[in-house]
């Protein structure tokens, strides 16, 4: 079934809805925890298809690009630096780039599930390219809503070319949701942003992973990028299924990084706040967690408040530092949002809010090349020279 966060309203499973008909509170789903030994998973490959009887839909309808099982990598140099324990989760290698692919792939399965033929979606970026994916996967027609001039080329380029129609707004992305989400409810698409609640069903195997990886324990705290905070949320309630099913004992601190002009949910956290006061104009270089008015926020901010977490925000430039820092450091490309956990991982070090010795995992979402303009600004131009040895030779040795 699914359930209303807010008021415990519930609705059938298979009711096309996207928040509840008594307080338009979010929903999330709910299920019963199956009766299996974790040992079951090991003989699988590696997906997050692996967890199958986790994920509530029909598994013969399945709609997949192999998503999941993504790099799991302890970081050490930088990890020695800081006086962590640093793991880094690499959602970049999913099959569009991107960490969304988890979610589109159940609610992709969910949207054959119920018969539909067009699916939607409002995004900043790396939603549209992977609805895009996963709807020539399973055949159905696909709308995108963009904000004029706010994606980044490479995510922009993935929706086009994988044969959505995309639609840009002359507004910013929660508008587009808006707009979006009006045409959701008239039944003229299957909206497929984070507020479908099976979406976040397919990003809660990101904590599976997790756990899995570390040996069937939590880390002391998950640090990930927030915007439109479904990810924050779904990585809870996976860690709290596997917890409730006697998979591990112990729980992580999940702790969101906003970027500093749009930042919502940290402002609530540190007022002590269960609701967001939208920001209006949100900015950030980091274009995948540009959102003012983020749909998950009341289940990010339960994850939070739940798991004794916290908050925090980055400057641009911090952004900025953290992805070369990570890049030439630790040799992981990533996208300036997803930049924005290790970058706020950096902060939080500095001021003690992580203590020495903590066993930390930072999710990066996006792949570097999601946003090349940016990477290509960061850097200086390479040398011209004449393909001349000694001239190439004088280079090289000079330092």
């Amino acid at each position: 079934m699914m359930k209303c966060i807010s008021c415990g309203e519930e609705y059938e499973i298979d009711e096309i809805i996207y928040t509840c008909k008594k307080c338009d509170s979010t929903l999330e789903v709910v299920s019963s925890h199956p009766d299996i030994s974790k040992d079951i998973f090991s003989c699988r490959k590696s997906t997050m298809w692996k967890y199958k009887e986790f994920l509530p839909v029909d598994e013969t309808k399945i709609v997949s690009l192999e998503e999941g099982g993504t790099p799991f990598c302890k970081c050490d140099k930088l990890g020695s630096e800081l006086g962590i324990d640093l793991y880094v989760k690499v959602e970049g290698s999913n099959p569009t780039g991107s960490f969304k692919d988890r979610g589109m792939s159940v609610g992709m399965t969910k949207a054959v599930e119920l018969g539909v033929n067009t699916v939607g979606c409002a995004s900043t970026g790396n939603t549209s390219a992977s609805l895009a994916a996963y709807a020539a996967r399973a055949g159905k027609r696909c709308i995108v809503l963009l904000p004029a001039g706010k994606v980044a080329l490479g995510k922009l380029a993935q929706a086009m070319f994988h044969g959505a129609e995309v639609i840009s707004i002359r507004g910013n992305f929660d508008e587009a949701l808006e707009t979006v989400t009006s045409l959701a409810l008239e039944g003229q698409l299957y909206l497929l942003n984070s507020v479908n609640p099976y979406r976040l069903e397919g990003q809660k195997t990101i904590g599976f992973e997790i756990v899995d990886d570390l040996g069937w324990k939590s880390p002391d705290r998950i640090v990930l990028p927030v915007g439109n905070a479904g990810n924050i949320s779904a990585i809870w309630k996976g860690i709290k299924e596997f917890h409730e099913a006697g998979f591990m004992d112990d729980l992580p601190m999940m702790t969101g990084i906003q970027a500093e002009m749009s930042a919502p949910i940290t402002n609530a956290v540190r007022q002590g706040k269960n609701t967001i006061e939208p920001v209006k104009d949100p900015e950030t270089i980091a274009t995948a967690i540009r959102i003012g008015a983020p749909v998950s926020a009341q289940k990010a901010l339960r994850a939070i408040y739940e798991s004794n977490g916290y908050a925090d925000t980055v400057t641009d430039d911090e952004i900025l530092s953290a992805q070369k820092l990570l890049a030439r450091k630790e040799g992981i490309g990533v996208e300036p949002a997803s930049a924005a956990s290790i970058a706020g991982l950096l902060k939080m070090v500095e001021s003690g809010e992580v203590d020495k010795g903590e066993q930390v995992v930072c999710i990066v979402t996006g792949h570097l090349l999601k946003d090349p303009n940016t990477a290509i600004d960061a850097c200086v131009e390479p040398l011209e020279i004449d393909a001349d040895v000694k001239t190439l030779s004088k280079i090289i040795n000079k330092q």
